[in-house]
């Protein structure tokens, strides 16, 4: 007869690069059901807008996340342009679609490392992370940074990148393409991987369609969405189609992430290559009254901003519904009959950020 008990899962563990909480409940070591607790990090970061004027807030939406800074930074800025109606230059489109590929190939590469860290195989972890430090690298000589990077601005962008610099880009991201397919080969096809990632936490098609899963974690299980095809920033000018895999495993979660790091490339590659002069950012004056709600695609899956502003130089509201939260329904469906090993695994799968879903 088999035994139920629960135990906690975090907030601290050695697998858990964020603190979320879980009560699994086990019948011997099959968990049965998984109860989240959230709130451990929880910054009060959407109250702000009330004391932050709306063209210092984008410092503030910067710090939702230090991974997808960037991109929760140019959100932000998107909903206000949209309201106040400015349009920003083609060049700094061209300039926030760089950035925003270069952010989701270095959150990849971390993921990837979190990923064979939480297995016991550390020489993947170390050179995973090896690739990731020359996008870093390549993000501080663009922008000053390597964590935050403040270079969105209401109307464009605060700094450039010249010819010189594009290029050089371009031949480092030669090199990190070479280096990613031999780490990709280990974890597409070294056994050992697979027997962890194969057949393990499997989400059907219907299951994350009818959960809202977002991201890699919904593509993987055979949606074809991905939000920039909506073509907002330069999307719309460069030719590319979603990542999807039919499997709904971890294995698939982890095979169409590579695969999008390898999108990344060549979108940036597109785009510096059709990136026009001019200059980056246009003037305005006044403040903004009305309300837009923007959604990009963040590495994690779709980020939703609600600006709601009410003509003074301090907004009345702004929500974030960020990709980690969308999918802990879809998490919690894929916990449901696995082995008590194997949760670690399935956690990191969704790629999870707590202080993006707490704020």
């Amino acid at each position: 007869m088999s035994t139920r008990s629960t135990i906690p899962f975090g907030p601290q563990h050695p697998v858990l690069p964020e603190p979320i909480h879980l009560d699994l409940v086990l019948e011997d070591e099959k968990v049965v059901e998984a109860v989240p607790s959230i709130g451990f990090v929880h910054r009060g970061l959407e109250k702000l807008v009330e004391k932050k004027e709306f063209t210092e807030y984008v410092y503030v939406a910067e710090r939702i996340c230090g991974i997808c800074s960037f991109m929760h930074g140019m959100g932000y800025c998107e909903a206000v342009e949209h309201i106040m109606n400015i349009e920003i230059p083609p060049r700094a489109q061209y300039l926030r679609t760089i950035w925003c590929e270069m952010s989701r190939i270095h959150s990849h590469l971390l993921w990837l490392g979190l990923l064979a860290d939480a297995f016991g195989f550390e020489s993947l972890f170390m050179q995973s992370w090896k690739i990731r430090e020359k996008v870093l690298d390549m993000f501080e000589a663009s922008t000053g940074g390597r964590v935050i990077f403040s270079v969105n601005k209401i109307g464009g962008q605060r700094k450039d990148m010249d010819a010189s610099m594009l290029r050089s880009f371009i031949a480092d991201f030669n090199d990190i393409e070479k280096e990613l397919k031999v780490v990709a080969r280990t974890f597409l096809e070294d056994t050992a991987v697979n027997s962890r990632l194969r057949d393990v936490g499997f989400l059907t098609k219907q299951q994350a369609h009818d959960l809202g899963a977002v991201g890699p974690f919904m593509r993987a299980s055979g949606i074809a969405l991905d939000n920039r095809k909506l073509g907002y920033a330069a999307y719309s000018d460069l030719n590319f189609e979603p990542v999807t895999s039919d499997i709904g495993d971890c294995y698939a979660r982890c095979d169409v992430r590579i695969r999008e790091i390898f999108q990344s490339i060549d979108l940036i590659r597109q785009a510096i290559s059709r990136i026009p002069g001019g200059e980056v950012a246009v003037p305005f004056k006044g403040f903004p009254e009305g309300e837009y709600f923007m959604r990009e695609e963040q590495p994690r899956g779709e980020a939703i901003y609600y600006v709601k502003a009410n003509g003074t130089k301090f907004i009345d509201r702004f929500r974030v519904r960020t990709p980690t939260f969308a999918n802990l329904p879809a998490l919690l469906e894929t916990l449901k009959g696995c082995q008590l090993a194997d949760v670690p695994i399935l956690i990191l799968t969704i790629d999870p950020c707590i202080s993006c879903t707490e704020r």
